[in-house]
């Protein structure tokens, strides 16, 4: 007979473990679905890993999808640090990506419009996240419900720019006129898309690790996450708290629609994201909210993608398995990290 006991502390290696745990038991699961495709699961996985990270195009290209992940899941991680519930994630990557490319299609020079960009797109960002941010601290609303709401919002309001007013007169195409050439972001590497906002989401992990840990508001994001109650006794003012929260985490959610904008797309189409914002919620979990695991975490995400394509093309396998993989791997990690408080007791008979 088994039952669930607390844990009065948890081993730090355990704590690393659960994350390659999680993804692991993703992919022993999820080889039962290529099985069933007709497929072997040794070659359809070892085409995926060739795909995604097998050569330096490779690499560059899962660098390249993973950009705008890294952004959503600090987006969620900063977010859910404090206890606000940040769905809308995928709404205000829209909201960024509109914002910089009406910015990026004024003439202007390079590197002011690369700046202005960023400043715009992280600002209309965190002004889709002050939305469900204000209906919680001053009406109580629920904001998982509200945030994720406003996504369809932001999504039907891009739907009625680039049908209507953007609309291209000459394709008939519901695109965005594109922005300047002079905004376009940098190539790295010549011959791949490998462009300055990889780099600058890079940088943002470990800066935002530092405001988290380091900074007196990243402590006040800790305490109001983990004990609002005790906050306010401290004198912490929580609904500014859940506001800052909330305008960083949007800014960031807004920074990967500059980056898709500027070194991606160059303009707004309908399928800008795929799920960006929503990826970044498994992201987040996978990384336990720490933001120096985001990194890893949305490059394994991305590699999922990338690599799924060329698996369907090889195997024959539906490209939708990257779905599965998010979705499972998200699942496995909520389950793993009940272990994190509890442990499995085999009691005997009698008790």
């Amino acid at each position: 007979m088994f039952r669930l006991e607390a844990r009065t502390s948890t081993p730090a290696w355990f704590n690393l473990a659960l994350p390659l745990v999680a993804i692991a038991a993703t992919l022993i699961l999820c080889s039962g679905l290529i099985a069933v495709a007709g497929a072997g699961v040794v070659d359809a996985y070892g085409v995926m890993l060739a795909a995604s990270l097998g050569d330096s195009y490779a690499i560059t290209e899962t660098l390249v999808r993973a950009a705008p992940m890294i952004f959503t899941g600090l987006a969620v991680a900063v977010a859910f640090r404090a206890k606000f519930w940040n769905i809308g994630a995928e709404g205000q990557l829209l909201a960024g990506a509109v914002a910089s490319c009406a910015v990026g299609a004024i003439p202007m020079p390079g590197y002011l419009a690369m700046f202005l960009m960023a400043v715009v797109g992280a600002a209309a960002g965190a002004l889709v996240a002050l939305v469900p941010a204000t209906l919680r601290v001053k009406f109580k609303v629920d904001d998982v419900v509200s945030s994720l709401l406003l996504n369809s919002v932001i999504y039907y309001a891009l739907m009625a720019l680039i049908e209507g007013p953007w609309k291209d007169t000459f394709s008939g195409y519901p695109i965005s006129p594109p922005i300047e050439d002079s905004a376009n972001f940098p190539v790295l590497i010549e011959g791949t898309r490998l462009h300055l906002g990889v780099i600058v989401a890079l940088i943002a992990a470990p800066l935002c690790w530092f405001l988290i840990a380091r900074t007196t508001l990243g402590f006040r994001i800790r305490v109001t996450g983990e004990n609002p109650e005790a906050a306010r006794y401290g004198g912490i003012n929580v609904q500014r708290v859940l506001i800052s929260t909330a305008l960083l985490s949007g800014a960031l959610a807004g920074l990967a629609g500059v980056g898709e904008v500027g070194g991606v797309h160059f303009q707004v189409m309908s399928d800008i994201s795929p799920g960006y914002g929503y990826s970044g919620i498994v992201v987040a979990m996978l990384a336990r909210l720490n933001p120096l695991g985001v990194v890893p975490a949305a490059i394994f995400l991305a590699a999922v993608m990338t690599g799924a394509e060329a698996m369907s093309r090889a195997t024959g396998v539906p490209a939708f398995l990257s779905d599965v993989i998010q979705g499972t791997a998200l699942l496995a990690m909520l389950v793993a990290l009940l272990f994190t408080a509890y442990r499995i007791r085999r009691v005997g008979a009698s008790a």
